[in-house]
């Protein structure tokens, strides 16, 4: 796999990525039941880290992360079913976009809108590929 040696290595050594910022998602979420009774706007900052390095691209579209379609793929995935909890979503986005694309690694913050007198409660994910990995049985 061409990610192996760039996967372990610390992300902040990683310096290609591209970022998705404010990305709005509607999800129902929530502890109580009438908080998930209606759906709630959440807002997601993303970061992905592709397998390769962004300059080994060539100018190819077809070698490219189709931001657009991670975009509409994570809307697709928060409105797929109702939670809990922000961290379930945060992980079931990063779960998904890995499953989907060919990326080192994926950072979620999720933005809930939801306590009074706070602009925001946030939660932060990053998981790698191996984060989900299912173990080999003997």
């Amino acid at each position: 796999m061409l990610c192996l040696s760039r996967c372990l290595q610390p992300l902040e050594t990683q310096r290609d990525h591209l970022q998705l910022h404010g990305l709005g998602l509607v999800a129902r979420i929530g502890v109580p039941a009438d908080e998930r009774a209606l759906p709630q706007r959440l807002e997601a900052d993303v970061t992905l880290w592709p397998s390769e390095p962004l300059t080994e691209l060539g100018d190819d579209l077809s070698r490219t992360l189709n931001y657009a379609d991670v975009a509409t793929a994570l809307r697709t995935e928060a409105a797929r079913r109702e939670r809990l909890l922000i961290e379930t979503l945060a992980e079931d986005l990063c779960r998904m976009v890995l499953a989907r694309w060919p990326l080192a690694a994926i950072r979620v913050t999720l933005h809930k809108f939801i306590l009074p007198d706070t602009r925001a409660v946030s939660i932060t994910l990053t998981r790698r590929p191996a984060d989900f990995a299912v173990p080999v049985s003997n």
